[in-house]
Parts: C-alpha cells; sequence; structure tokens
C-alpha cells in the first residue's frame, strides 16, 4: 500500500486543471483543514474531497479482495467514517464541502459532474451575499427580521 498515490492522483488533475482554466483559484492538499481536503477554494468557502471509489467505499462501485476480507471491511469502514467525521467538523466552521467520486470522472460523465462542480462553487459564493431571510412571528404572523418593536428610553446626562 505504499505504492498508492494519497496526492496528485489522476481524478484530482482533472479537477484542478479544469478549476484553474474556468479562473478559479485554489489551494491543495491544505493540511490546517480537517481531512485536508484536495482542493480549498477560501474565495468561495469550499472544500473538495475527490474520492477514490474503493478506497472509500462508494457502494455502486464497491468490490472487496476476496482475500484478507474482514480487514479490507474494517478499513475501509472506518474511511467512511473518518470522512464524514471531517466533512462535519467542516461544516462547522463555515465551509462548504464537495465530494467528487472517481467514477464521476469517467468521459462519459466528466463534463456534467466538472459543470456541477462550477455550478456549485458560484451558487456558494452567491450565498454568501444573500441577506438572512426573516421568519414569521409566531404570536402575529408577520415576517421579523430582528426582535420585535422595543421601546427605548432616553437617558439623559
Amino acid at each position: 500500500m505504499a505504492r498508492i498515490k494519497g496526492k496528485d492522483t489522476k481524478p484530482e488533475l482533472i479537477v484542478r486543471q479544469y478549476l484553474y482554466s474556468r479562473g478559479y483559484r485554489y489551494r491543495k492538499n491544505v493540511r490546517t483543514l480537517p481531512g485536508t481536503p484536495d482542493i480549498v477554494l477560501k474565495k468561495y468557502r469550499v472544500a473538495i474531497f475527490i474520492h477514490g471509489c474503493f478506497w472509500h467505499g462508494h457502494e455502486p462501485h464497491l468490490r472487496l479482495p476476496k482475500s484478507n476480507r474482514e480487514y479490507w471491511e474494517q478499513k475501509i469502514a472506518r474511511n467512511r467514517e473518518r470522512d464524514e467525521e471531517n466533512k462535519e467538523r467542516l461544516r462547522r466552521l463555515g465551509w462548504s464541502v464537495m465530494t467528487v467520486w472517481e467514477c464521476q470522472l469517467r468521459p462519459e460523465c466528466r463534463r456534467d459532474t466538472l459543470l456541477e462542480i462550477e455550478y456549485h462553487l458560484n451558487h456558494n459564493y452567491l450565498n454568501q451575499f444573500r441577506p438572512p431571510r426573516p421568519y414569521n412571528d409566531t404570536e402575529t404572523g408577520t415576517p421579523q427580521v430582528a426582535e420585535s418593536n422595543t421601546q427605548y428610553q432616553k437617558t439623559t446626562e
């Protein structure tokens, strides 16, 4: 397993090349963020993980080896748990998290996947500037943005 690459894999290069060609600037493998995301776009507050179907247990494409099956089941289950923990920690820090699977970058569906990534980046960026949604006051049913009217008294000095 020492020969397995963890960085600069072919799926990562495909996504990075596309993003760069479209004018997006990013950082690779940012160690200061939980899970060391493969691609981080700070301006958009988006962290992208690019997962291999085997190593991260993508159900439709998961085929475990016949030898030492118990080991592989435990290893992949732990990888999945760790992935979810890291994604949740990133969300709590205010980041949007995207997962791109290796199978989504096959030539027949690559274009759709890359366009979808770009859509989510732009959508996330625009959401940063949206004003907060008003909520309805339970007593009156009227939209509220802050607390109800409050009487303030003038103090004289």
